[in-house]
């Protein structure tokens, strides 16, 4: 990189990195704002400002009135309540002087005759009842729609104003705020006082977005229960309600309503620090609150947030311009420190919700970006091939490495190699019967073992996935007898494991077993991945169909299954037993595979068997595998092809079959 020479007055870090730290910081800061995990932070930051600036208290003439447990308990009666009971509420609020009586209960259909007549009667004598409307999701097979629910129409026609009375909820189901339809029922109760009262003059414009101002948590609102003005005790002034707005709502714990089975209770800001649900009736005062007082909380938009964001990203990259990890630390509190001073200002005094952890995390942001940068330039000249290779191959392939450095290209190369796959069966079982430590213990245990095998025959450890271990010969280094390496490996790792489960077995824990795949072919090698992130690793058909053998160890209860291509260049030195031709997932030509075997009978009464089984001579095969079965009971192999003679028996294979088995799953 070119150096960036800067004047004796501006030490430290050049300007064209501030400038594109900065620059960095300020987007990256962007993005994140508009991910929804930052959003869904944001807003608790924000809960967390609106309870602290809380009044708790109203600063306007507002009443909840709650159909709470105590009304259900001294009233006697089930839900829904007769209308007539809120005919007699109407009426007493009335002579009572309420300016607006506001009712937060959906009254969509019709009830008893006598009560619906007795309570439209008390709305026309009042002259100032507001009736909830709703929204409502219905679904049938060949609809899906959102209806409106108004008020029973002879409630409308006796003079009650409507409004809709739905709230939204931001994801995380917390009402924040303030309805923006035309139809909210702020609105018409907004409408009414005003045609009482004109001398109120609230903000009609309300913006889109705008944001309730809670005056405190549940029960901040002068609050009288239901039954207490149904059934009144003398408890209650008698200029109580006089101009006052009144909310009547539900404030129960369960849905008192069995055919909607909604409790009418919300989640608020407050729901953290109070650990309580607000009434609706409640948010629809806070909302009303809001609307009087003027004072709904704003938002700057995007252009305006971009800007501020950028201003802090530019002040921070100026401040920090003399890199010194304290003296950035000390630059970064006293940033944070007015930055925190300005939001906190401007949401007390001007209603305006800057998004605090936006502005505070461009901070950091730079703080960090500049150190990263000064810890990077010096560390320059380390050797890059020992930091990166020595995690995953021997030391002699970093020495050869060191001294081929062209082999470290993102290209690679084609070679023949053989890749080597192993899994453990029944691990998820066994971890179950372990702590974390224990298994964690085990896995090390278990790595360490296998990877000490596969080094002293020469083997390329590629990785870990999980449980399993990936591996192959015959690069970087060449190999010329990377099949015997390969097979000799998977023996003595079996051998390992059988000595391992021996141990386990003194110990009365689960067994575990160790399947693995072998295969060569020519492969895609190198270092594989991105620029900044990459492996050395295999890709290419032979390395999925190595991948694949380990798997079909499975069906055939075998630990090591080879290819065919593999089990030539072994023959000779070591065993095999025949198994099957088989066509794995994705491929069209069967691959015979193979699996050592030490026992020179079980490996010729299984190559009979087999032949046999592929002429269709089924008594003849079937006589082969039951004497495989007198030898080991247990013979998966045997096993499997009894039941698919027993299969064929019922249902022959079609005239062109070659004995060949289609594993669709594998």
């Amino acid at each position: 990189m070119k150096s960036v020479t800067l004047t004796k007055s501006t030490p430290g870090v050049p300007a064209s990195i501030l400038a594109m730290f900065a620059a960095l910081c300020w987007v990256f800061a962007l993005l994140v704002s508009l991910t929804p995990a930052w959003k869904q932070a944001e807003l608790k930051l924000l809960d967390s400002m609106m309870v602290a600036s809380a009044p708790n208290k109203s600063a306007f003439p507002i009443t909840v009135i709650g159909i709470d447990e105590a009304s259900f308990a001294e009233l006697g009666l089930q839900w829904p309540w007769p209308r007539s009971l809120h005919a007699e509420l109407v009426d007493r609020l009335a002579a009572a002087g309420a300016a607006i009586i506001v009712f937060d209960i959906v009254f969509a259909e019709p009830s008893n005759k006598e009560d619906d007549k007795r309570f439209a009667d008390s709305i026309r004598r009042a002259g100032n009842v507001v009736l909830a409307a709703d929204r409502v999701y219905r679904e049938s097979s060949s609809v899906r729609q959102w209806l409106r629910l108004d008020p029973y129409p002879p409630f409308t026609d006796a003079g009650a104003q409507v409004g809709l009375a739905t709230v939204a909820l931001d994801a995380d189901l917390v009402i924040r705020q303030i309805p923006g339809s035309g139809d909210a029922l702020w609105r018409t109760v907004m409408a009414s006082l005003v045609r009482q009262h004109p001398e109120i003059t609230p903000n009609p414009d309300i913006l889109p977005g705008s944001l309730i101002r809670y005056a405190g948590g549940d029960h901040t609102f002068p609050y009288v229960s239901y039954h207490e003005i149904v059934k009144p005790t003398g408890s209650i002034p008698a200029d109580f309600f006089k101009d006052q707005v009144v909310v009547v709502g539900r404030d129960v714990k369960a849905a008192p309503d069995v055919e909607s089975a909604q409790a009418d209770l919300f989640a608020t800001p407050f729901l953290a620090s109070t650990g309580w649900l607000m009434p609706g009736a409640e948010v629809h005062a806070n909302i009303i609150e809001t609307v009087l007082g003027g004072n709904p909380v704003t938002r700057p938009n995007s252009s305006a947030m971009a800007a501020w964001l950028a201003f802090i990203a530019a002040l921070s990259a100026i401040a920090m311009r003399r890199w010194r990890p304290l003296w950035g630390a000390l630059a970064c509190a006293a940033i944070a420190a007015m930055i925190a001073a300005v939001v906190w200002a401007a949401f007390l005094k001007w209603n305006l919700w800057v998004p605090a952890g936006s502005s505070l995390a461009v901070i950091p942001l730079i703080y960090i970006s500049l150190g990263g940068w000064s810890y990077v330039t010096e560390q320059m000249r380390r050797k890059e091939i020992t930091r990166v290779f020595s995690l995953y191959v021997t030391p002699q392939v970093v020495d050869y490495l060191i001294a081929h450095p062209e082999r470290i290209n993102l290209g690679g190369e084609r070679r023949d190699i053989t890749l080597l796959f192993t899994d453990l069966a029944g691990f998820t079982t066994f971890s179950e019967a372990l702590s974390p430590e224990q298994v964690t213990q085990l896995l090390n245990r278990h790595f360490t073992e296998m990877t000490d095998i596969l080094l002293e025959h020469r083997g390329t450890l590629v990785q870990f996935i999980g449980d399993a271990i990936m591996a192959f010969w015959g690069a970087p280094l060449d190999d010329d007898d990377q099949a015997y390496h390969a097979v000799a490996t998977a023996i003595a790792m079996q051998k390992a494991m059988a000595a391992l489960r021996e141990e386990l077995a003194k110990e009365n824990l689960p067994q575990i077993r160790m399947r693995i795949g072998i295969h060569g072919g020519s492969a895609v090698v190198g270092n594989l991945g991105s620029a900044k992130r990459f492996g050395y690793t295999a890709v290419g058909d032979d390395v999925n169909l190595a991948a694949r053998l380990e798997g079909i160890n499975k069906l055939y209860g075998t630990g090591i299954m080879l290819s065919g291509d593999t089990a030539r260049q072994v023959e000779g030195r070591i065993k095999l037993r025949p198994v099957d031709r088989v066509i794995v997932k994705g491929k069209s030509q069967a691959v015979e595979v193979f699996t050592p075997c030490e026992n020179t009978k079980v490996a010729e009464l299984t190559e009979q068997a087999i032949r046999l089984f592929r002429a269709r001579e089924w008594d003849a095969a079937e006589a082969c595998l039951q004497e495989l079965l007198a030898i080991d009971q247990k013979d998966g192999v045997a096993g499997l092809y009894l039941k698919r003679i027993a299969a064929f028996r019922i249902t022959p294979p079609p005239e062109d079959w070659d004995g060949a088995t289609e594993l669709e799953k594998l």
